[in-house]
């Protein structure tokens, strides 16, 4: 069993944004929340560049290591690497929906193969010393019996998994895209509840559709915790307003919040990182504040100029701190 303070909130892995920099950014402004990687398939931690797949902060953790693959061998070894280089939970991709993913038999499509994911699950359980969780959906396609969904969640926990993160909708794996997916299937949150009621030595955390404070509160009274995806990204400072509701604390300003930053953006640029890199995850940070769009914009327009650096980041301040100015005169 994990650490149930360590699980109450989280940020999903999201393909192409949830990378070490992101990370860092998201651990600054939520203390207790456990992080994850993008997917990485275990075939490029094999055999990939993994000092930049597997790029690791100290100050991330806790943070997991998210996998995708179907093959039981090649999960082991890709999760015994994971935990090597610091880890602290390997996690296996059930619920990803793309046509790359079900073209290569991993993600969502392993809903449909419970055996195929418990021997995975067991193999990786056996390969490493950090816990191996999942994260999946509650079905595929029409498959909308939940006694199918149940089936699977035992069958994976008997081979040892004892934590699933549950996006609460099915996938669509005909006509609609990732987005849609994210979207269209409707939630069913109630599966989820019903799962931790009816299993409750497992711990069960929900995903999909959480949008604001309140909605993520209500999910701890029926699971072990709230994974947010988009919102977190686009709003991130609800996940600052989250950390001190649930844990204490004072809450601080978002622009405190990301000066304290700046030791590790200058770290980055001094070891040859572009500032684009870094400052792309917080264009959201004054979402729906007055100034935010000027602080977006200035990000994105000198982000990427060759010799952006720290004073790129004040200057979006300064510019977004007077719109609170004129605003307080």
């Amino acid at each position: 069993m994990l650490n149930i303070k360590e699980i109450m909130l989280s940020v999903a892995p999201m393909m192409d944004w949830t990378d070490t920099h992101c990370r860092v950014f998201h651990r600054a402004l939520a203390p207790h929340a456990r992080l994850y990687t993008e997917m990485v398939h275990a075939n490029a931690v094999i055999h990939g560049d993994r000092a930049r797949l597997l790029a690791l902060d100290p100050v991330e953790h806790p943070v997991a290591l998210q996998l995708g693959g179907s093959e039981p061998a090649l999960l082991a070894q890709a999760a015994r690497i994971g935990a090597e280089l610091g880890f602290d939970e390997i996690n296996l991709n059930c619920g990803c929906p793309s046509d790359r993913v079900q073209a290569g038999r991993f993600g969502a499509c392993l809903m449909r193969e419970p055996g195929l994911v418990a021997e995975s699950v067991a193999a990786m359980i056996g390969a490493c010393d950090v816990p191996v969780t999942v994260k999946c959906r509650l079905g595929v396609d029409d498959d909308h019996r939940y006694e199918v969904f149940q089936a699977f969640v035992d069958r994976v926990a008997e081979a040892g998994c004892g934590l699933f993160v549950v996006h609460a909708r099915n996938a669509w794996l005909k006509g609609l895209s990732p987005k849609e997916n994210r979207e269209v299937p409707p939630l069913r949150y109630d599966w989820a509840y019903r799962l931790k009621r009816e299993r409750p030595q497992l711990q069960v955390i929900v995903n999909g559709g959480i949008a604001g404070q309140d909605e993520a509160t209500v999910h701890l009274d029926h699971a072990d915790g709230a994974m947010l995806g988009r919102a977190a990204y686009h709003d991130p400072y609800l996940l600052h307003r989250l950390d001190v509701a649930w844990w204490g604390g004072e809450l601080r300003s978002r622009a405190e919040l990301l000066r304290s930053l700046r030791p590790y953006v200058e770290a980055q640029l001094e070891r040859g990182v572009f500032l684009k890199h870094m400052t792309r995850h917080m264009l959201g940070l004054f979402h729906g504040e007055r100034g935010g769009r000027a602080f977006r914009q200035v990000l994105s327009e000198g982000a990427h100029k060759p010799g952006a650096d720290w004073s790129l980041i004040e200057r979006a301040l300064d510019v977004t701190e007077s719109f609170a100015a004129r605003d307080a005169a």
